[in-house]
């Protein structure tokens, strides 16, 4: 970039992202680089190019890696076209690479409403039968995104990295200037003295199927007794981001433009947790003690005094622009393959429509529940990652109720894999990756006998007199 200093790209979304991620205004950012804010409201449109000298003037100023921030949600974006347009829908229509590249990376609005005009697509197709038996009542039949997906691609679209609730996070470990482990009882103090909120923990008679409730009326938080320590913790926390800075969430939920009533109200609850999260593990302190214990989890949880799964989720939320974590992504699956939660602030490219490749060993710690699993997982376009995943048992339920157990992944591109202490004594560049795919409607590998269907990309192969290692063949010329 820097021996082609005069060079024009047009980068507006990507330049945009940035802004907004430093928390600056196009004010501000233009008195930074010296230029006016006319001209970064024309570059944020994509009306006005920005010189590789505006890039690199950006990157000494903010202290920047650009090119993660430039490539990261290209990748994705590039992978969720990808993945609409395998669709058999679409296999008349011989559409390169290249373009669907192009795509993402210049009109990524364009690609996340395509995005949500394809899921409507499948769920329409899902719900034919019950679309066509409401018909005759045609005014009350409206599409509504599902709101989990939609704050998903909120959390993705900003890399899953809220700064305000950062800095207020922040604040509030720096006024009780206290320890991990006197957290619970510092926050329910602070919950009783500053809001008149009672704290209480209480028997599982009483709560039964509730973990948590903030009784309005009588100004009582009731935590149930089901919830281990990390998690009576994080629960105070929560109530305490509702409580101090809702008007903070309610404006970046506000910021995400108009959404359906439960989307706004499964956002707020999604920034709360956010807010939990970085109390417990307050950004500065974590981001050091993560590089100072290269990663190490079970370590992290046991300093923080939180749980597996709050660090790694934890862990992918590190992408303040002067110090920035490994970026990781993470997915939560249960023992039939599905998936209930996923962040990612790096390129992996998670499938939107449908599950994932039983051959990643995420699948295996119910197996093997008391050992944390490791492994290299390469994608069919060669891409590499190194993963770790463990089972995890959340919340305890009474007996007879059977025990809720969960695998956690968490994973990196094999290039960041040299700074976690599970790769320490790996040849990285010569371990041999394991081949997966992102999922079987998506996967071209052939003889997978995992495979659960076949690609819709291929056409699929039947042969009476044929049985082989996997139950379904198919043609290596893609269909068009």
């Amino acid at each position: 970039m820097a021996g082609d200093s005069g060079k024009k790209l047009f980068v507006g979304p990507r330049f945009r992202r940035i802004r907004q991620q430093l928390g600056l205004s196009q004010t501000q950012i233009a008195e930074g680089l010296g230029i006016s804010p006319s001209y970064v409201n024309l570059i944020e449109r994509n009306q006005r190019p920005v010189t590789a000298q505006i890039l690199l003037r950006l990157a000494e100023t903010y202290d920047l890696d650009l090119r993660d921030l430039a490539t990261a949600d290209e990748d994705r974006f590039f992978a969720e076209l990808n993945e609409i347009f395998s669709d058999p829908l679409f296999r008349q229509i011989d559409l390169p690479k290249q373009e669907l590249r192009d795509l993402a990376e210049l009109c990524p609005g364009v690609t996340h409403s395509l995005q949500r005009l394809y899921a409507a697509y499948t769920e329409a197709r899902r719900g034919e039968t019950m679309v066509a038996a409401q018909m005759a009542d045609r005014e009350q039949i409206r599409y509504e995104a599902n709101p989990i997906e939609r704050i998903r691609d909120l959390i993705e679209a900003n890399r899953n990295y809220f700064p305000e609730l950062e800095q207020a996070a922040e604040a509030v470990r720096d006024e009780l200037n206290i320890g991990s482990q006197e957290m619970f009882g510092a926050l329910s103090d602070r919950l009783r003295e500053r809001h008149s909120i009672t704290t209480r923990i209480m028997p599982v008679d009483v709560m039964r199927e509730t973990l948590r409730r903030f009784d309005r009326h009588r100004r009582q938080l009731l935590i149930s007794e089901l919830i281990d320590g990390p998690g009576r913790a994080f629960q105070v926390a929560f109530q305490t981001g509702l409580t101090e800075h809702g008007g903070v969430m309610d404006a970046i939920v506000h910021r995400a433009g108009g959404l359906e009533d439960q989307a706004r109200r499964l956002y707020r609850i999604t920034l709360g947790n956010y807010f939990a999260a970085a109390v417990m593990m307050p950004y500065a302190a974590f981001h050091a003690a993560a590089e100072q214990l290269s990663y190490d989890v079970n370590v992290l949880a046991q300093r923080f005094n939180a749980g597996f799964e709050q660090v790694c989720h934890r862990l992918t939320t590190l992408q303040r622009p002067n110090a920035r974590g490994v970026p990781f992504f993470m997915l939560r699956v249960d023992n039939a393959g599905n998936v209930s939660k996923r962040f990612s602030s790096g390129t992996f490219p998670f499938s939107k429509f449908g599950g994932t490749c039983p051959l990643w060993n995420v699948h295996s710690t119910f197996d093997t529940p008391d050992r944390l699993l490791k492994q290299v997982i390469e994608l069919p376009d060669g891409s590499r990652y190194f993963s770790i995943a463990q089972m995890v048992r959340r919340p305890i339920a009474p007996h007879p109720q059977p025990q809720p157990r969960f695998a956690i992944g968490l994973g990196c591109e094999i290039r960041h894999a040299s700074k976690l202490i599970y790769a320490a004594g790996m040849d990285l560049e010569k371990a041999e990756g394991t081949p997966i795919g992102v999922n079987c409607r998506l996967c071209e590998r052939e003889h997978c006998s995992q495979r659960a269907e076949p690609p819709i990309t291929r056409t699929l192969i039947l042969d009476e007199n044929t049985r082989r290692a996997s139950s379904f063949a198919f043609s290596n010329a893609r269909e068009l």
